[in-house]
């Protein structure tokens, strides 16, 4: 077990590589780098830059949180590595409808950016069970 200043870890978290969050977050960005990099949205410089700067937030946050050591700070950078995710889905449909992306490989980001969420919106949520039970 891991004690994150006064909240034992369930799993034996160590480093925030270890976070299956992280891991997924650190795919799906790049995943993003991929795509954003030829053709037409290789050239539109705007949604691909902020859709790159979403991505990395994510795994950042996540990283960062974590790093700060103390329970509260570590919730609130997860709550903005999900609100990444929400921006980068969001962000997706604009490369959809711009048709920078075919649809199956939006289907295929927009799954795995859901499913990030969901695992970071899961670990946010135990942290803060955690928090309430101190």
């Amino acid at each position: 077990m891991r004690e994150l200043r006064g909240i034992v870890m369930s799993e034996r978290i160590e480093r925030f590589e270890d976070f299956r969050a992280w891991q997924q977050a650190r795919e799906l960005t790049t995943k993003i780098y991929r795509v954003t990099e030829s053709g037409t949205f290789a050239r539109d410089f705007g949604l691909r830059d902020q859709i790159r700067r979403a991505a990395v937030s994510i795994m950042s946050n996540i990283a960062e949180g974590f790093e700060r050591g103390r329970p509260k700070e570590f919730h609130q950078f997860l709550s903005i590595a999900k609100a990444s995710c929400a921006e980068l889905r969001s962000q997706l449909y604009v490369a959809l409808d711009a048709e920078h992306v075919p649809q199956n490989i939006f289907d295929e980001l927009m799954s795995q950016a859901t499913a990030t969420g969901q695992l970071i919106g899961g670990l946010r949520a135990s942290v803060e069970k955690r928090i309430q039970e101190k």
